[in-house]
């Protein structure tokens, strides 16, 4: 039957209808099409392996030895990312249109464009800015492979990474946005911010403070001052109620709190996203708090190896400082209790004997926000530190302190060896991106003695208490244009250092005294506040800090609850 099938399809030169050579030549372009595609993707597959990325050795030799120290490629779930992961796409016409876009990289590989090292480090910023506008391009089309914000479960995230996420989302931002650098030597920081304009941060700055000012305050024990208010255009606040006077400090809430080393990050770091990834979410309001509580001593620890924000390397200075904090009120007296342990000597390498200051082996200051001020509410003691105070990066050298004598006749750089800290609100712009090698900060655009004037009469500076075991005494001061210190006499202290633990009680008035820079403590206000301390005889930026804190009199819901007793 087959062969007569077979002669009748021979004879009529049909095959199922179809003519004979037809369908042949048909079957043979299937098989040959079959043959021809499979090797054709089983080429395309094989440059698509992390084999074929590395085998030339300007990839092998740079950027592959870099992505082995990330998680990217080895980590505690085993999912490795190779090249082909996150610079190829998936989808077919996408990878297509990338491999025939690489026939570039074959062009330059032939001109040895990059085959050394040094022309590789040369071209590697431009290399980068061309990743991250083609992720940028895609919505990080890559990236979204293995992540996805529907994916994530922020309860299981860091603060800081739960934060910046739910902002990304928020903003409608893309992974390379905030991830630049996340597998490679970073070079980002060569970029020109491009998240928010530097003037308009300084306009908010300068705004805040006119925007934001309370009415003048008068503290009485009772209603007698009324007079004197409504002449003054003043609110009268009634002080607490009085308490035993005498601190129990058995029977006062402790608090656990963590100081540490903050290097060279400045407030000009903090607002720089090339420099500080939670920058975006920082100038839209989150305090310093929100994203970085609990992992003080991680950053520390970055910090004082020198793999961030510092450059000066302390051998075996610790990163971080667990403490314990108390605080309480009584009879119109706000009292701050802190303990923590004695650190090992750590000589400071660029002072001889070690000790920058050696006639006190720790000091320990409390700065207080006052009114209409912005950066402080939100960064706290961070907002006085800027890159170019003394020890800084930017800190002006001779040359540009004698050329400023306008501004150094108004400012003590003199006995302070240098520009002390102070508030961006008594500058004008604040220069925070260094472009074209300008200095970072803004030391030199005092404002007016009369601008000064009114900051202060409006309480729009940073109270400071400092505590001194060389003298077992306080000093009482402020910061606003610059540091200024020794103004009064109402700060109480005492010190001590027993079986290896620091014990520190300072104490001062409520109501305090405006012309000594002192923010009046009153019921039903919250403060912003931040505390460092100076161990091992050190001195200026060398010191050990808090993130921001808040603190009301009788208010359990803030961080330090000032109690009655």
């Amino acid at each position: 039957m087959l062969k007569n099938w077979w002669n009748s399809a021979k004879t009529q030169r049909k095959f199922f209808g179809v003519p004979l050579g037809v369908f042949v030549i048909a079957i043979i372009s299937l098989i040959a099409g079959v043959v021809g595609w499979g090797g054709f993707n089983t080429a395309m597959e094989a440059t698509n392996t992390l084999g074929f990325c590395i085998s030339c050795h300007e990839m092998e030799d740079t950027v592959y030895q870099e992505d082995k120290t990330t998680s990217h490629y080895k980590n505690r779930s085993g999912v490795r990312a190779t090249c082909p992961d996150c610079h190829v796409p998936r989808p077919w016409i996408y990878k297509m249109i990338r491999k025939i876009q690489a026939t570039r990289e074959l062009y330059h590989k032939a001109m040895r464009t990059i085959d050394t090292p040094e022309k590789f480090e040369e071209k590697r910023f431009e290399l980068a800015k061309r990743v991250w506008d083609a992720m940028k391009s895609t919505d990080s089309r890559e990236c979204r492979n293995c992540h996805n914000f529907n994916s994530m479960d922020p309860t299981k995230q860091k603060r800081r990474a739960a934060k910046q996420h739910a902002s990304a989302r928020e903003d409608g931002l893309t992974c390379i946005d905030c991830h630049k650098g996340i597998a490679h030597k970073p070079v980002h920081h060569l970029l020109e911010d491009e998240d928010e304009d530097e003037e308009d941060i300084n306009e908010e700055i300068s705004n805040k403070n006119t925007e934001e000012q309370n009415p003048k305050i008068i503290i009485t024990e009772d209603n007698k001052a009324t007079d004197d208010a409504i002449v003054n255009n003043a609110t009268v606040i009634t002080t607490p109620a009085k308490g035993s006077g005498k601190i129990t400090w058995e029977t006062v809430v402790d608090k656990d709190i963590t100081l540490f080393y903050p290097g060279q990050a400045s407030l000009e770091w903090v607002l720089k996203g090339s420099d500080h990834g939670g920058a975006r979410v920082f100038k839209k309001g989150e305090p310093c708090s929100e994203c970085h509580r609990g992992e003080e001593a991680d950053m520390g620890a970055r910090i004082i190896s020198g793999e961030k924000a510092e450059t000066v390397i302390i051998a075996n200075k610790r990163p971080a400082i667990e403490a314990k904090i108390q605080t309480a009120h009584t009879n119109g007296r706000l009292y701050i209790r802190m303990q923590w342990p004695d650190g090992e000597h750590t000589p400071m390498p660029f002072v001889d004997g070690g000790k920058m200051d050696p006639e006190n082996k720790i000091k320990l200051a409390m700065m207080i926000s006052g009114d209409g001020l912005d950066m402080p509410k939100t960064a706290g003691c961070w907002a006085t530190c800027h890159h170019d105070n003394r020890y800084m990066p930017d800190a002006p050298d001779n040359a540009a302190i004698d050329a400023n004598g306008n501004i150094t006749s108004r400012i003590d750089v003199a006995s302070e060896n240098g520009v002390t800290k102070y508030i961006p609100e008594s500058r004008g712009k604040l220069e925070i991106k260094g472009r074209n090698g300008a200095k970072r900060g803004a030391w030199d655009k005092l404002k007016s003695d009369e601008e000064i004037k009114t900051l202060l009469e409006n309480g729009s500076y940073m109270d400071l208490i400092r505590y001194n075991s060389g003298s077992n005494t306080a000093d009482n001061g402020y910061i606003l244009d610059q540091r200024i210190m020794g103004k009064g006499s109402d700060i109480e202290a005492n010190g001590i250092l027993k079986d290896g633990i620091w014990t520190v009680v300072f104490s001062r008035d409520l109501a305090g005294n405006n012309a000594d820079g002192d923010i009046a403590i009153i019921p039903g206000k919250i403060y912003t506040v931040g505390f460092a301390i100076h161990d091992d005889y050190t001195d200026a930026r060398f010191h050990h800090v808090t993130l921001d804190y808040k603190l009301g009199l009788d208010n359990p819901e803030v961080d330090l609850n000032v109690e009655l007793r």
